[in-house]
């Protein structure tokens, strides 16, 4: 099955689109954060990515931390869903989008992180209090609102 984002590029260009995904942010025993520095922008974000035709979130969780990490995600708990205005960017090649993105935390997975090496180049946990400057924003957004996470889904 063709990526449904790029069909649609094909047909409307680099406008504005809507685009349902989710977010995994994968947790150490020591609360460090699983990190992927990305080809296109050179910036750190989480895993993600988004949710195809016929797909269900979780399905699009395990499929993406699996491509993009090598992870087999065991177990995980839905954190948030974020939308609106500060969701929204544009990506190197011009492309928009506004991001509607289900947050999954996890804690348990097996196997050992491996970049792809085309959507990651790098992939390396992070301290909450030693975040990598370059950041992307809306992730950044997603891992403030992991620090107040009270077990409580939160919808933005």
């Amino acid at each position: 099955m063709e990526n449904y984002v790029r069909t649609i590029r094909k047909a409307i260009g680099a406008e504005k689109i809507f685009v349902p995904g989710v977010r995994g942010i994968i947790v150490t025993q020591k609360e460090e954060i699983l990190l992927q520095l990305r080809t296109d922008t050179s910036s750190w974000g989480l895993p993600a990515g988004s949710v195809e035709l016929n797909e269900t979130a979780r399905q699009a969780l395990i499929r993406e931390i699996k491509e993009e990490t090598n992870l087999d995600v065991i177990s995980a708990e839905p954190m948030s869903l974020s939308c609106g205005p500060s969701q929204q960017c544009t990506y190197p090649n011009g492309d928009c989008i506004q991001c509607f993105a289900l947050t999954f935390v996890i804690r348990e997975w097996a196997g050992q992180p491996t970049p792809d090496m085309d959507e990651g180049s790098e992939l390396k946990f992070f301290p909450l209090s030693d975040l990598p400057e370059n950041l992307i924003a809306i992730h950044k957004e997603t891992l403030e609102d992991y620090v107040r996470y009270d077990g409580n889904f939160i919808v933005l």
